[in-house]
Formats: structure tokens, C-alpha cells, sequence
């Protein structure tokens, strides 16, 4: 479980602060920065699977944090792109804004991989302190180092 955590955690991958006011255009913004490091070539196409995904059933846990996905062949191995929001965004028809999005992008062939690192990082943000650290890291490192340090990744 860590170690597949521990490898898609990247600190150029996380966006501190959401310029996007809607959860279609937060998937957005974080799939290019996904593109923007070389780890998906058709962002549009991988923003759509994400959406279509999240239109069936909303990823907001209601604490302030969605983990939106797609399972999908446009990505080779799994990704994670993780932004922020301050002012929060609406996800699905809940009230709770999300603060903190997960954005995950899985092959097929690779689904079991996928619920691990979910369940790892879904314990990691159930703790309210641990969210509070996460939206008071003032660096993407830090951040980082918060999920790692919640997942028990830290040597």
C-alpha cells in the first residue's frame, strides 16, 4: 500500500489554490497540470472520463474532500493530481464544498491498484487535523509531506 502511494505522490503535481470555481473546470485545471508533466496526452478526453465518472455518482465524502477518477486506457499507469481550494468548490448535489481534490486517473488493467491507493489516502483525510495540515501547507512540498506523514510513508 505505501509504496504505490509513495510513487505517485509529487509535489509538482498539487495545486495550492484552484483558480476554477466549478468542479468541471477544477478536473480540468488539474488535468493539464497532469499534461503539463507528461503523464497524460489527451487531457480532454481523460477530463471527460473523469466527469462522466463523477456525473454517475458525485466523489464529495461530504468532509470537504471528492476523490474524482476515471478507469481508463488513456493513462499508461495510475496518476494523482491534487488541488486545493480555499473558497471551496460544489461537488455533485451535496452542500458541503470540497476543499481538497484527489483527481485519479487508472488503466483498466490496474483497478485493484487504484482502490488501494484510494483507501489509503481516503484514511489519511479522514482525520480533520490531517486536513487542517493539508490546507495550511504553505508549499506543494509540505503538502506532500503531510499525506506522507498521514499515510505513514515517512522513514
Amino acid at each position: 500500500m505505501s509504496a504505490l502511494l509513495s510513487e505517485i505522490l509529487d509535489p509538482k503535481l498539487v495545486i495550492l489554490e484552484l483558480r476554477e470555481e466549478t468542479a468541471a473546470e477544477a478536473i480540468l485545471e488539474i488535468v493539464e497540470r497532469l499534461r503539463d508533466h507528461g503523464l497524460v496526452q489527451d487531457y480532454y478526453r481523460l477530463a471527460d472520463a473523469v466527469m462522466e465518472r463523477e456525473g454517475r455518482t458525485s466523489t464529495n465524502t461530504g468532509e470537504g474532500v471528492a476523490f474524482p477518477h476515471a478507469r481508463t486506457d488513456l493513462v499508461d499507469r495510475i496518476i494523482l493530481g491534487i488541488g486545493r481550494s480555499t473558497a471551496g468548490i460544489r461537488f455533485g448535489h451535496s452542500k458541503d464544498l470540497v476543499h481538497l481534490i484527489f483527481l485519479v486517473g487508472v488503466p483498466q488493467r490496474r483497478v485493484t491498484d487504484y482502490l488501494v491507493c484510494v483507501g489509503a489516502l481516503a484514511r489519511v483525510v479522514k482525520e480533520k487535523t490531517r486536513r487542517d495540515a493539508l490546507m495550511a501547507a504553505t508549499t506543494a512540498e509540505e503538502f506532500v509531506e503531510q499525506l506522507r506523514e498521514g499515510a505513514h510513508l515517512v522513514e
